[in-house]
């Protein structure tokens, strides 16, 4: 790990509108853009460290950005944060390295950014890969959520320190175990390159009444624990895309890839493979 960073740098790219990208890649063969998640210091390494070598093992070219505003991507302080702008910037990103066409991988946010690309980019998605996606619900039921009541008042507040955030990422899972010193460090240092406007001006829209739109396969996973985003979104996954599949997973919170990674790493390869 470069002692500059707090996750280890990985490659940059700058897209046609301007935006530094920073990413990870792994391995040759169909492209998977894993995509991460919101919060203060999240980061697709953080995300995924866990999963993306272990498919670029298996014959999968594993692509890991950060979103703008997060990780050590760029964070502009001059746009809002909405769903249009991640898929866009997802977008430049990807034309950027020369990828045309992808599976695309989320989880929450990033599951959210998934969606909204398939939507504006069909031809682009082979297929879906989604743990607890956003985008499927009224902004008003996230806000109810324990965990994002936390998150949002952490972050708007300005006062996370290594304790604080222990106890937000704590709320990320079910066995708390998992919340470790190193993973406490590396979010801690990417949340002080963070700005607050990153969550304050973050607007995704509710997406479920376009869900029939998408044609392509579809797997989700779910954390019957998730204390982030509701369950009940995944029967509205299963009701509006034509050709979908959910796994829910009991004793797991919000990061099924992380507290069930032989699980999340086995179903998604089946599924990709066949």
């Amino acid at each position: 790990m470069a002692s500059s960073t707090p996750i280890p740098e990985g490659k940059y790219v700058k897209t046609a509108n301007g935006l530094t990208i920073h990413y990870h890649e792994a391995g040759t063969g169909e492209p998977v853009v894993f995509i991460h998640g919101s919060g203060p210091g999240a980061s697709g390494y953080s995300n995924f460290k866990g999963n993306f070598r272990w498919f670029a093992e298996r014959n999968f070219h594993s692509i890991v950005p950060d979103m703008p505003g997060f990780g050590l991507a760029s964070k502009p302080t001059d746009v809002e944060y909405t769903l249009d702008f991640f898929v866009e910037s997802l977008h430049g990103f990807l034309n950027a390295i020369g990828v045309t066409r992808s599976v695309l991988l989320g989880n929450s946010l990033g599951g959210a950014i998934a969606l909204g690309y398939t939507l504006a980019h069909p031809a682009e998605v082979n297929k879906l890969v989604l743990m607890a996606p956003g985008g499927v619900e009224e902004r008003e039921t996230y806000f109810q959520m324990e965990g994002i009541r936390e998150m949002i008042n952490l972050f708007m507040g300005g006062g996370i320190d290594a304790n604080s955030l222990r106890r937000l990422l704590s709320k990320l899972v079910y066995d708390s175990s998992l919340v470790t010193d190193e993973l406490v460090a590396e979010r801690l240092g990417v949340y002080k390159l963070q700005h607050q406007g990153v969550l304050a001006t973050m607007k995704v829209p509710n997406m479920t009444s376009r869900l029939g739109e998408i044609k392509c396969p579809v797997l989700g996973l779910w954390g019957t624990k998730d204390l982030f985003n509701p369950v009940g979104g995944a029967m509205k996954i299963l009701d509006g895309c034509a050709d979908a599949r959910f796994v829910l997973v009991n004793r797991c919170g919000h990061w099924v890839m992380v507290e069930h990674r032989d699980l999340f790493n086995h179903t998604c390869l089946d599924f990709l493979s066949r």
